[in-house]
């Protein structure tokens, strides 16, 4: 086998075992991560704004 196709497969064999956790991903993270926006956005609400 030359070096540049077991590099190749090399490559494609760690990206196929990664499990990396991408923030936008369904589930607990991403609920939360939605929370934290929404409360954001209803404090931004409720706060007084300044007269320009």
């Amino acid at each position: 086998m030359k070096s540049q196709r077991r590099f190749i497969k090399s490559i494609t064999e760690t990206a196929k075992a990664e499990t990396v956790q991408m923030p936008w991903a369904r589930g607990a993270r991403r609920a939360a991560m939605i929370a934290r926006r929404e409360m954001l956005a209803r404090e931004l609400e409720k706060a007084p704004r300044k007269a320009a």
